[in-house]
């Protein structure tokens, strides 16, 4: 049991920290699979630029995301290792609980 806790303990340490969850929303939603900064950016109006790069750098050190070439123009982008994209299911049961009861 308390391995159990341990590990759920390590998930929010990654997910409840603020931003993170809608950062992962965000790109599981993209319909390229990855997004530029500034789309990030958008997604998450009320975080700062300079919170955000904390975060995709806090993502990118958990191995939740990486950075990529996007191919529509070359630039630099984020998008979900396997790891993170193993989340789509967790993400999917988050939303569905708090469409019902929040």
């Amino acid at each position: 049991m308390a391995e159990r806790i341990e590990l759920t303990q390590s998930a929010f340490e990654i997910l409840g920290r603020k931003w993170n969850g809608l950062i992962i929303q965000s790109l599981l939603d993209s319909s390229r699979g990855s997004l530029h900064f500034a789309e990030l950016s958008r997604n998450v109006r009320a975080c700062s630029d300079r919170v955000l790069t904390v975060r995709l750098k806090e993502l990118e050190d958990a191995d939740i995301i990486e950075r990529v070439c996007c191919p529509d123009n070359g630039k630099l982008g984020y998008r979900l290792t396997k790891k993170g994209g193993s989340m789509r299911p967790l993400m999917s049961e988050i939303s569905t609980w708090a469409a019902k009861n929040i």
